[in-house]
């Protein structure tokens, strides 16, 4: 599992126990954005959490989107408590890397949020995300009502078929409920990484393939359109 095995996710009986508190304190406020990185955030602002590789990079796409409010990394839907980053990256926490994306839905819909997260990875490597390869760079997203259970449900059907038309894979990517999935925040020096180290590791690349920008009531019936071809070198 840790040096050059195939990954494989743990049980919850092999899995790190963790600890019941955390060994370090989360900044208060975003180092771009200003704001309050675990709240309390303002009324009518809602939550997204995304998995889709290496959360440094991760996390820059999302604080640069319109409407997002503030961004915070952590590691999400496995079995440690209160886990530390090597742990994470030893495969026997079962976490994946997840951005925490808070956005105003009256600037930014869910919807649009989706469309940044499929064209900013690739989908379909399963336990890896380029040359990055382990259980915790997994596709996933944890979804907070059953409105972005759907809408993410239906672009990940919408983003399989222009996939499918551009000669690329399966989609690996889990949708889970993020009810019952501790998202734990990352250490301090995690938080906006790419801000505080411009010139450092971005694992993030994408297919090349678009995905259509439907309103998320037609997603699903949505004919998608936008297909760009896959680079040879995306991986």
């Amino acid at each position: 599992m840790i040096f050059g095995r195939t990954p494989v996710l743990p049980t919850p009986e092999e899995a790190l126990k963790g600890r019941e508190t955390p060994e370090f304190e989360v900044p208060s406020r975003h180092t771009v954005l200003g704001t309050a990185l675990q709240g309390p955030y303002p009324e009518g602002l809602e939550v997204a959490d995304f998995a889709l590789g290496c959360f440094w990079g991760a996390e820059r796409k999302f604080w640069q989107t319109d409407g997002v409010w503030t961004t915070l990394v952590g590691y999400q839907g496995g079995y440690t408590k209160n886990p530390a980053y090597e742990e994470v990256c030893s495969g026997l926490t079962g976490h994946t890397e997840v951005v925490r994306v808070v956005f105003d839905p009256s600037k930014v819909t869910y919807a649009e949020l989706l469309k940044v997260f499929w064209e900013s990875h690739n989908p379909t490597q399963g336990f890896r995300q380029g040359n990055d390869v382990g259980t915790q760079y997994r596709s996933a997203i944890y979804t907070h009502s059953p409105v972005q259970e759907e809408t993410a449900t239906a672009s990940r059907e919408a983003y399989q078929q222009v996939l499918t038309a551009a000669g690329l894979g399966t989609i690996t990517t889990t949708v889970l409920p993020a009810e019952d999935r501790a998202f734990w925040p990352a250490e301090p020096y995690h938080q906006q990484y790419l801000d505080k180290n411009p010139d450092g590791y971005c694992g993030i690349g994408g297919t090349g393939v678009e995905l259509s920008s439907p309103s998320e009531t037609n997603w699903g019936r949505a004919c998608p359109t936008g297909i760009a071809p896959a680079p040879e070198a995306a991986q």
